[in-house]
């Protein structure tokens, strides 16, 4: 087992990263301040992983309140927000009562919303199952739902008490679920380690064939990552934001499809592709480097070719981002591969010659 601490003052917490670690109560039971715990899955999720969970925190002596809502990008509404505290009410769940996101990142975001704003805050934990979440969502402490007009637009910043990240789950994953969270694990050597980001060009088809050593190192690396942004920038005020690289591209491309449609991944990888064309047109990244990223996206079986929604369309969507600010879009845009920044001064003419040029890199 690797365990990495995000670094948070009195707030700080481990991220344990290991086989097998569902059925270890005893990392759970020190984050519990009373014996009784609800947990929120979703059915594919629940019928995989919740029995195993529950019976070991019931062997001792925890009562596990289960909440089961419907799976999906669509369903990361404030109707199956609704439906998390209507259960905690009607469980007569209290302050202390810790709320566990058993799942993926729609499962996380929700839950973690539900815990920051039930009872004024409640005690959260989060034990990701895909490969996406274990590597970005359970961390960091962001939380939220969607929005028609945007992703993530409704939301709080919420730190877990504890991430338990099973890679055995991963074993259950499907391959296209499988893809989308590679997309981020290839983001953290973007924009911060080139060395990484030469691993995994030597890694990939390890990694696409589920070898459980690769995994796990490649969970642990990006979780570091995360774990070092996430403490010099909580809120995303500054360095944090290099996070979202693909991300201002991608959520256009998952409301503007529709949620669910696409996953996340996929929207990112593509988003991403985007966000380094347009890095190279300015003048800072090169078209080999571009071509490198490309391949190791498509040899994680990641689209390199984002839709055609229309250029007034993607401008549109992109300025509903969080990061916009005085009505300017801020973009995450790479100098190098292992070195990306934040910028609010994209010439507008560029960012639409990229956009309008989405039909040749089909």
């Amino acid at each position: 087992m690797f365990t990495v601490r995000v670094e948070l003052g009195e707030r700080s917490y481990p991220i344990h990263i290991g086989s097998g670690l569902l059925r270890q109560h005893e990392l759970i039971l020190p984050h519990l301040q009373q014996q009784k715990v609800a947990v929120v899955t979703n059915p594919v999720v629940g019928e995989l992983y919740l029995e195993e969970l529950s019976n070991a925190l019931a062997a001792q002596g925890v009562t596990v309140v289960p909440i089961v809502v419907p799976d999906g990008e669509s369903y990361k509404t404030w109707e199956t927000l609704n439906t998390i505290t209507d259960r905690l009410l009607a469980h007569r769940c209290e302050r202390k009562t810790a709320l566990i996101a058993l799942g993926g990142g729609v499962i996380g975001d929700l839950a973690g919303f539900a815990a920051a704003i039930y009872l004024r805050g409640v005690p959260f934990i989060q034990i990701p199952t895909t490969l996406l979440a274990q590597v970005d969502s359970s961390v960091g402490g962001k939380t939220g739902i969607n929005h028609p007009l945007g992703k993530n637009m409704i939301g709080a910043f919420y730190q877990p008490r504890l991430v338990l990240a099973d890679t055995d789950t991963l074993n259950t994953l499907p391959d296209r679920e499988l893809a989308a969270g590679l997309a981020e694990v290839i983001k953290y050597g973007l924009i911060r380690d080139r060395a990484f980001f030469e691993w995994l060009e030597q890694e990939i088809d390890r990694l696409t064939a589920r070898d459980a050593t690769t995994l796990a190192q490649a969970v642990r690396r990006s979780c570091e990552i995360k774990a070092e942004i996430v403490a010099e920038d909580e809120r995303e005020s500054g360095v944090r934001a290099l996070l979202n690289l693909g991300h201002t591209f991608g959520h256009a491309i998952e409301a503007g499809l529709g949620f669910g449609t696409w996953l996340h991944g996929e929207a990112v990888a593509a988003g991403t592709m985007l966000a380094a064309r347009l890095s190279r047109d300015i003048g800072r990244l090169s078209q080999a480097d571009v071509e490198r990223i490309a391949d190791l996206f498509r040899r994680a079986k990641l689209p390199v070719a984002a839709p055609d929604l229309g250029v007034a369309r993607y401008v549109e969507l992109m300025g509903l981002d969080k990061k916009v600010e005085q009505g300017r879009i801020r973009l995450v845009l790479l100098e190098s591969i292992g070195r990306g920044f934040v910028t609010a001064d994209c010439p507008p003419q560029r960012l639409e010659h990229v956009l309008g040029g989405l039909s040749q890199h089909a």
